[in-house]
């Protein structure tokens, strides 16, 4: 836990979403950079990415972040709450080095008018 919070988020907002006294995902931000996402697949399809996204981007004007392109359910998450493809890579500035590797980003604010996912 000292590595979570001493080196992998140091200078982000991070956010856990917590049920049922268990972690269900967390998300970090940093600037207009959404670097973290994740959620326990026990806990998917429930709209906590959802309510994570909007929770740590209300208020941000520009909202960019990387997506695995295997990562399907992440990407209809991102897709349906207004974040387009900007560039694809072949992986190899990521850590897995998985391709490809896709640059999302939201222009405007995202708010309440957003559709529940």
């Amino acid at each position: 836990m000292r590595f979570v919070r001493g080196s992998l988020f140091t200078g982000q907002q991070v956010t856990v979403a917590t049920l049922q006294g268990t972690v269900a995902g967390f998300a970090a931000v940093d600037g207009d950079w959404l670097t973290q996402l994740y959620l326990d697949p026990a806990w998917t399809g429930r709209g906590i990415g959802t309510r994570l996204l909007r929770h740590v981007t209300t208020g941000m004007t520009h909202v960019k972040l990387f997506c695995f392109g295997a990562n399907a359910g992440a990407r209809r998450l991102y897709e349906r709450h207004g974040f387009v493809a900007e560039a694809f890579g072949n992986g190899s500035a990521n850590e897995e080095g998985l391709p490809p590797d896709i640059l999302y980003a939201r222009p405007g604010h995202f708010g309440p008018a957003c559709p529940a996912g």
